[in-house]
């Protein structure tokens, strides 16, 4: 029996509220679609779907009619006088989807609007107003994302808004943070990246709350400039408002993934009592000074992963397709292969060296950063750091690999190449400590 024999025979239809029994087991669930003719699938109270087999199903009974499933109706929501205006700028991702039950996956496809109508507890908090700029995963992010978004925060400044919040997808959303801080050299307002590692149709979604703290804290809080917010531990009891130049995410799926490396939190939001803690008191404060935007980003710049077994091409290629800028990711203190201490290295690295100076006398800037993330990159420890300094390589110092990425870019797209390369190595926007402390972090 398949899927359509099994839901005539006992008059059921999608939407319908049934328990089945499979085995021992007893599962109850709405029926939403599937794309199995021979799986019936179950939204349960949790949130999350189950398939069972039809083969296996021994008894099926109908609890409600149910309707079914469908995109909600937009509420029309009303401005309420004395609350801050903010803006929501959507750009698609994770925070913004919704289960395809047709396939099983998740699909970003929800206008500006829908966002607030699954969250009416922010209309508590602000008035919004919210605008659909492109509608992608973080993974597609690109500069010209970047010098897009910066020109539309720009334009919600310009028009008076209290603070931004700008939905994307969690892969890039710490590397878009780190090149808006660049791309906004004056930022009066708060503008907080807020994503979600579970959909906001799943029971343990973690977009509710990074949107609903985020919000919170751009309205009741001083602070001004770019930064995430995001969970601060896997409960629902805390966001943490994270430096922008600072942060990665690191975890695929936890809902505390992002965590500031060399560095703290800026300030906790408490999504309970609404509670803001300030974790640092050196952050620039709102003014009424104009937002100056430069977002311009050099396109020919990337990020090279040093690894074992490298070969020249793929340092030469860089000068081969006339880049301008590369932050390499060497090893520990900040290292490449390039020695030939023996018969094993000669054929492999007596060519990356000369493809770096080559890199460099043809007029790009290289930037040395650490796959070790945590820690600065040392060049003059080791006589390889030397000599790689030696070929024009400049030491990163803290910065992580994909935030030197990004300043680098945009200082290629602003400044003549002499002036990038004086300021790759100076702190702009907190992405540079002056001293490394150990921060010791762990997941629960």
């Amino acid at each position: 029996m398949n899927l359509d024999s099994f839901l005539k025979k006992h008059s059921l239809k999608e939407g319908n509220l049934i328990e089945v029994k499979r085995g021992q087991e007893l599962l109850k669930g709405t029926i939403v679609p599937s794309k199995d003719a021979e799986i019936l699938v179950l939204k349960l109270d949790s949130g999350y779907n189950v398939g069972v087999k039809v083969s296996e199903i021994k008894d099926a009974k109908k609890l409600g009619a149910g309707k079914a499933v469908a995109k909600p109706a937009v509420a029309k929501l009303e401005k309420k006088p004395g609350l801050p205006r903010i803006s929501i700028i959507h750009t698609g991702g994770t925070i913004a989807g919704r289960v395809d039950y047709r396939t099983g996956a998740i699909y970003s496809s929800f206008s500006p609007a829908d966002l607030l109508t699954m969250f009416p507890e922010l209309s508590q908090i602000a008035n919004f107003d919210s605008k659909l700029l492109c509608n992608m995963w973080s993974d597609d992010l690109r500069f010209e994302h970047l010098r897009i978004i910066a020109k539309a925060v720009e334009e919600e400044s310009r028009k008076g808004t209290a603070g931004v919040i700008i939905g994307m997808g969690t892969d890039n959303l710490a590397v878009a943070a780190a090149g808006l801080a660049f791309a906004l050299e004056k930022c009066p307002i708060p503008v907080l990246f807020v994503g979600a590692q579970r959909s906001s149709d799943r029971g343990s979604s973690d977009a509710a709350m990074n949107l609903i703290c985020a919000a919170n804290f751009i309205a009741k809080s001083d602070f001004a400039g770019v930064a995430l917010c995001m969970h601060h531990s896997s409960s629902d009891e805390k966001c943490a408002i994270l430096p922008g130049c600072k942060t990665r995410k690191l975890h695929t799926s936890r809902r505390d993934a992002f965590k500031p490396v060399n560095d703290t939190p800026i300030a906790l939001v408490d999504y309970n009592s609404n509670e803001i803690k300030f974790l640092k008191k050196d952050y620039a404060r709102k003014s009424r000074e104009k937002m100056v935007a430069k977002p311009k980003f050099e396109e020919r710049v990337a990020l090279l992963k040093i690894s074992a077994n490298m070969f020249p091409e793929q340092f030469e290629f860089f000068s081969k397709h006339k880049f301008k800028g590369l932050v390499i990711e060497g090893t520990g203190l900040g290292n490449t292969p390039g020695h030939t201490p023996d018969e094993t290295t000669k054929k492999a690295h007596a060519k990356i060296f000369p493809a770096i100076k080559k890199f460099v006398q043809q007029g790009g800037i290289a930037v040395m950063t650490s796959t070790c993330l945590f820690g600065r990159v040392q060049m003059h420890v080791y006589n390889k750091g030397t000599d790689l300094m030696a070929l024009g390589v400049i030491p990163g110092e803290d910065m992580l690999p994909e935030t030197a990425l990004v300043k680098l870019a945009w200082l290629l797209g602003n400044y003549k190449k002499e002036e990038a390369e004086k300021l790759i190595g100076q702190n702009l926007r907190g992405e540079i400590s002056s001293r490394t402390e150990i921060k010791e972090f762990k997941f629960d």
